[in-house]
C-alpha cells in the first residue's frame, strides 16, 4: 500500500517517534493525542481493519495485545491503568484504513473517548 500512512511509517518512509518495533509491528507516538499518553500500534501487514483479518492473523492480533501491555509497561501507565482501542471502519471514526490499536493512558483517562 504505497499511499498508506502507516505503512511508509513502519517501512521507514515517514518520521516518527518509534515506541517499539519488531518484524511484525511498530508503535510510534500519535501525532493528535487525546490523552496524556497515546501510542498507535500497527502491524507492518497492511490490514484495512479487523474485518480484513483471518485465522492466519490469529497470532498477529494477540501479538498486537501484548505488546501493548509491554508498551504500558514501558511507560510505567500499566499500574494505574489504560486504554485500548480499536476504531473498525469509518463510521466508528477510523480516519486512516490500516489496523491499529490505541494505546492510551494518563490522569482522568475514564472521561475520554476516542
Amino acid at each position: 500500500m504505497s499511499k498508506c500512512i502507516f505503512c511508509k511509517i513502519a517501512n521507514g518512509q515517514m518520521p516518527a517517534h518509534i515506541r517499539y518495533e519488531d518484524d511484525e509491528l511498530v508503535a510510534f507516538d500519535d501525532i493528535n493525542p487525546k490523552a496524556p499518553f497515546h501510542v498507535l500500534i500497527v502491524p507492518k501487514k497492511h490490514l484495512k481493519n479487523l474485518n480484513d483479518t483471518a485465522k492466519i492473523d490469529q497470532d498477529l492480533l494477540g501479538h498486537l495485545l501484548l505488546i501493548a501491555q509491554k508498551v504500558a509497561e514501558e511507560a510505567k501507565i500499566a499500574d494505574n491503568g489504560y486504554k485500548i482501542v480499536i476504531n473498525n471502519g469509518k463510521e466508528s471514526g477510523q480516519l486512516v484504513d490500516h489496523l491499529h490499536l490505541h494505546l492510551l493512558g494518563g490522569k482522568l483517562l475514564a472521561r475520554m473517548t476516542v
